[in-house]
């Protein structure tokens, strides 16, 4: 028997078959204590919940906008994307959100089952979409695929991306984010916390390394 056969050997008799624990050294430790809070101070939709994501939002370098009607939904987006040749979106996304765009911008479609390429995403100037869920505490927005969110892809390939997050989705903390987030567990979900960026060793920070380099949340009341 070799050295990795007999290293697989051990592991596989550590396992024990419902795969609920492993081995006797690891059946016999204490349990995990979970009792940190599971709700925040302040209630999902809240003003003041709100209020603390656009504080984490702006401080990430978002662009925050706010609108009280789908009509003023319509016409930021369309002031937003003005200079966009083009803009993709899910299947799922309200017509009236691009309403007001100009003649001179495209509207891309992109669903599971007609996809956009990676090289035609990249030719993409932007993307609107939707949100599942935000979290107040860490500024952070949660895309989990549904069709006004669309695929992954098309949130991370153009440079910018302009993200609708009705106030009602706006949770107080993550346990709050990672309870609703469980009804689905099998969504493929994609956490937002600002515009894409990254630092060098030099702690020099640059943006739209790993996805848009320039995000903006209109915030629908």
């Amino acid at each position: 028997m070799s050295a990795r056969d007999d290293i697989l050997a051990r592991v596989r008799a550590a396992v024990i078959t419902d795969g609920a624990h492993l081995g006797d050294a690891v059946a016999a430790q204490a349990p995990i204590s979970r009792e940190y809070r599971t709700t925040g101070e302040h209630s999902p939709g809240s003003p003041e919940a709100v209020e603390i994501l656009v504080d984490r939002l702006v401080d990430y370098r978002a662009i925050v906008h706010r609108a009280a009607t789908e009509t003023d939904l319509a016409r930021t987006v369309g002031e937003l994307l003005a200079d966009a040749r083009s803009v993709v979106v899910p299947p799922g996304v309200p017509a009236g959100w691009t309403s007001a765009l100009g003649d001179g911008t495209a509207v891309v479609q992109d669903s599971r089952a007609d996809r956009r390429t990676a090289a035609e995403l990249d030719q993409v100037d932007a993307v609107l979409t939707a949100s599942r869920l935000a979290v107040a505490d860490t500024g952070t927005i949660v895309l989990d695929g549904e069709d006004d969110q669309g695929r992954r892809a098309i949130s991370l390939v153009p440079d910018l991306h302009v993200c609708v997050v009705r106030t009602g989705q706006v949770v107080h903390t993550l346990p709050e984010a990672v309870t609703i987030l469980a009804a689905h567990p099998t969504r493929p979900q994609t956490w937002i916390s600002g515009p894409s960026a990254t630092s060098d060793i030099e702690l020099s920070r640059v943006e739209g390394v790993h996805g848009p380099r320039t995000l903006h949340v209109i915030l629908l009341a």
